[in-house]
């Protein structure tokens, strides 16, 4: 039983360190929401995205051999990459703009 709580401690601490904190996350949804309680709009979503790929940059510094880790990230930047393809489809201005905020190379 102790092997246990261990082992859900240190995977409770990994957690914590590879994923934004509650702040982060609520600054980043008042900065790049569209309204006061928009958490879902587009705009958010890449924010929300691109911030947690940013996170993981260190993580990956570190730690190299981490290849289940670099196949969730992966799959983030294609998520980011769709869901910025969708917004340049349905309106070009708010993409421009947002990928200047971001500073994502386009």
């Amino acid at each position: 039983m102790a092997e246990l709580e261990i082992g859900t401690l240190i995977f409770y601490k990994l957690e914590l360190k590879m994923s934004l904190s509650v702040e982060a996350k609520a600054k980043i949804v008042s900065e790049f929401g569209r309204g006061e309680n928009d958490s879902g709009s587009t705009e958010v979503q890449v924010a929300l995205l691109t911030a947690q790929i940013n996170h993981l940059q260190g993580h990956f510094a570190e730690h190299k051999k981490d290849h289940h880790s670099r196949r969730g990230l992966l799959r983030m930047v294609s998520q980011r990459r769709k869901l910025l393809d969708y917004l340049k489809r349905k309106d070009v201005a708010r993409y421009t703009a947002l990928i200047e905020r971001l500073g994502l190379r386009r």
